[in-house]
């Protein structure tokens, strides 16, 4: 079982630029949701929805999104 785990960490270990490099080649969504309460009222409700990549694969969707489209 140790084996299978160390296997496993040592597999989904991934470097800071290999992430970013990942991130900015492909893209990321990130999610969030978060709520604001006093004495259990919610007062502000925030969502987010954010596209993280770098501007050339932006470009390459966006292209590739209006040539799908018509």
């Amino acid at each position: 079982m140790d084996s299978i785990k160390n296997a496993l960490e040592e597999s989904e270990q991934v470097s800071l630029c290999e992430a970013l490099d990942r991130v900015l080649n492909k893209g990321a969504v990130v999610i969030g949701e978060v709520t604001i309460s006093v004495a259990n009222v919610d007062l502000i409700y925030l969502s987010l929805k954010v596209v993280l990549t770098s501007i050339e694969t932006a470009r390459e969707m966006l292209a590739f999104d209006a040539e799908g489209s018509c």
